[in-house]
């Protein structure tokens, strides 16, 4: 249930919903990706964070949206003629699995296919190369690797697929290594450990959440390292203060900058409450 001290947030991204041409955050022509951050795909993730109920009309809607965008083989189009690439796959996968659709039957072929697809590191990469090609694009990426995991956390597969450790060790290696990696150039720099919330990209605290659901990374001193990073930001009462929100994002009060965020501060409580368990 929506608490009424984020009723505005909601009305804010509410009002959004037809900015991009059509209803439910898609534009004219059916894409659910652009926008950001009052896209389809993305409206969804921020209206899950705010607790807004899939019964919700406008959720029910943009929800329906994701599941037309499948194909018969599991992968998802987010765009009319727009390529197929695993990191749109994931996005929308993922974003299925927060409203509880994870158990069924349309997404089985999407972790099938995903699995068939994993790239030989361990991880998962779009054939895409933005910044041309060199020796780093030939590894996987890991902003789409962490989405995967995100999507597989809410499946039988936690903790029991070894493909799934592979992965984990892939994001646990670019710990340590930190260049950019994967046709796409994900790093691990100074934007990267700056806290953001809601989790909409590859950063710090949206690496510790996900990994947080996997044994294979928590006992890991790489994980912790990451952990200790993040627990290092936390103000005097052991509250997430969001350092870099979405520019467009700004506004609302559950990830205003430089104020700790009730919402975000649940996420890493959670956190703590998995390892200690």
């Amino acid at each position: 249930m929506v608490s009424r001290k984020y009723a505005g947030d909601v009305a804010a991204i509410l009002a959004r919903r037809h900015d991009n041409g059509a209803d439910f955050w898609a534009s004219a022509d059916g894409r659910l990706a652009v926008g950001d951050p009052f896209s389809t795909l993305t409206s969804l993730l921020v209206l899950h964070e705010l607790k807004v109920a899939r019964t919700h009309e406008a959720v029910r809607g943009a929800l329906e949206l994701v599941r037309g965008a499948r194909r018969d083989d599991g992968r998802y189009r987010l765009a009319p003629g727009g390529a197929l690439y695993p990191c749109s796959t994931a996005a929308a996968a993922r974003v299925l699995c927060r409203f509880g659709r994870a158990p069924d039957e349309e997404l089985h072929q999407t972790l099938v296919h995903l699995l068939e697809t994993q790239h030989d590191d361990g991880g998962w990469r779009c054939r895409k190369f933005p910044y041309g090609r060199g020796p780093e694009t030939e590894f996987s990426n890991p902003g789409v690797t962490l989405f995967v995991l995100d999507v597989f956390r809410f499946t039988d597969h936690l903790n029991k697929n070894p493909d799934l450790d592979r992965a984990v060790d892939s994001l646990l290696d670019h710990w340590v290594v930190r260049r950019p990696m994967g046709p796409c150039h994900y790093g691990i720099g100074t934007l990267f450990m700056q806290v953001e919330y809601p989790f909409l990209r590859y950063n710090l605290f949206s690496y510790v959440h996900v990994l947080s659901f996997y044994d294979r990374a928590t006992n890991d001193p790489r994980y912790l390292e990451a952990l200790g990073v993040l627990e290092s930001k936390l103000d005097a009462r052991g509250r997430v203060v969001v350092e870099r929100p979405n520019r467009r994002l700004a506004g609302l009060s559950f990830c205003a900058a430089g104020r700790p965020s009730d919402l975000a501060t649940a996420r890493y409580r959670e956190i703590v409450q998995r390892l200690e368990g």
